[in-house]
């Protein structure tokens, strides 16, 4: 009840209104029965169009954090997500991303939509990053079809980092539907699981036009992190001189990609948001 309200009373009318949402492709959602509609992750605005865009109802596995944020803000967040019906989970991996795939195969064994970033986090720089192998196992253990989606323009109406978004255009596109359906038997195949991670993310990544990462996306933020540490530190150490901000030894090359080739920087495969 909570969720029709807020989807159609509210957030539907104003969010279409505010972002001039344009959507492609919904027919591509299956009218009943199970899928995962997996998608880019650019903004926090993504938990709030994507799923207005759609005549069903989507369940989202959520970060935990933003169910036990504190203030207001904190407060409004929980209130919606819980609302809405969202599953809190613990990314830290181990027997949390084991308890998070069993709450997603709960959502499609019973019929329903699963919505799923396989990044697992946003991406801090508007590129698409290598997919977390949780969507896989999701996909093979249930046979539910996988709907790739697009989100385009999110992150130039608000980054990571920026509070509050800025007002234009947004598109969220749907593709054709992957099923996986006869790798069902092959569900516990490392290999198996990336291959099919990596399809899905080629399908997002030919809805979005986004440059493709072959890393996760937590091992970037990382790597940037690292990166403006040591421009800081040579800054303040040259006085802002010649060849300030400027980084040497080990870092990522032109294409985004570390030393250590395209697992380096692996992490759980945690089938979460953030």
């Amino acid at each position: 009840m909570v969720y029709h309200v807020l989807k159609y009373l509210l957030f539907a009318p104003v969010l279409r209104l505010l972002f001039r949402l344009r959507v492609s492709g919904r027919e591509h959602i299956p009218a009943r029965g199970p899928a995962i509609l997996a998608g880019n992750h650019l903004s926090f605005l993504d938990h709030f169009l994507m799923p207005v865009t759609v005549r069903r109802r989507v369940t989202f596995l959520a970060k935990a954090e933003y169910f036990t944020g504190r203030g207001v803000r904190g407060r409004l967040t929980a209130a919606f997500f819980r609302g809405v019906g969202q599953i809190p989970v613990d990314r830290s991996g181990g027997a949390a991303a084991a308890a998070a795939l069993a709450a997603g195969t709960g959502v499609l064994e019973a019929g329903d939509l699963l919505g799923i970033y396989p990044e697992g986090t946003r991406s801090h720089d508007g590129r698409l990053y290598r997919g977390r192998t949780g969507v896989a196992k999701l996909a093979l253990t249930t046979g539910a079809p996988v709907v790739p989606c697009a989100m385009v323009g999110t992150f130039e109406l608000q980054p990571t980092g920026q509070r509050l978004p800025r007002l234009g255009r947004v598109q969220v596109r749907f593709g054709p539907p992957l099923d996986f359906s006869d790798l069902r038997d092959r569900s516990d195949d490392g290999k198996v699981l990336r291959e099919v991670t990596d399809r899905i993310m080629a399908a997002i990544a030919e809805l979005s036009g986004q440059e493709y990462v072959d890393r996760y996306a937590t091992a970037a933020r990382a790597i940037q992190a690292r990166h403006a540490a040591a421009e800081r530190d040579l800054a303040a150490h040259s006085g802002g001189g010649p060849g300030a901000g400027e980084t040497g030894g080990r870092g990522e090359d032109a294409a985004g990609r570390e030393p250590g080739g395209p697992g380096a920087g692996a992490g759980p495969d945690t089938p979460a948001a953030s």
